[in-house]
């Protein structure tokens, strides 16, 4: 987990967008499937980074959300990156349960697009 140093200079490199928010990709550390995609505000990624449990802040109901609290359905921090341009986290992590509130494993996959997929030339 980070120190509070460590995490001012984390929030402080971070480029959150117009509404203070960054997108969160969340992987499963060992499979490397990918759950799902929510949102952090700057308290809501200091709260990840130090207590060890994702915490993501609802758009829809305007409060934080740590994942797992009301479903049981938890997610243990193992590792956190941003990207390059310091505006997308990749956090990797130990799901227990679904992660989808549908109740399926991951929100993705659930609805297959089929797009053309075109051979490398």
């Amino acid at each position: 987990m980070s120190t509070v140093t460590e995490t001012d200079e984390i929030l402080s490199r971070v480029h959150f967008d117009d509404t203070g928010l960054l997108p969160a990709i969340i992987q499963q550390h060992d499979t490397l499937e990918v759950l799902m995609l929510g949102y952090m505000d700057a308290e809501a990624l200091r709260r990840t980074l130090t207590e060890g449990r994702v915490t993501f802040w609802s758009r829809s109901r305007q409060e934080y959300w740590r994942k797992g609290d009301t479903s049981g359905h938890v997610q243990y921090v193992k590792t956190a990156a941003l990207d390059c341009d310091d505006d997308t986290l990749l956090v990797q992590v130990d799901q227990i349960g679904a992660a989808c509130h549908t109740g399926a494993r991951r929100c993705f996959d659930v609805d297959p697009l089929n797009p053309e997929v075109l051979e490398r030339s």
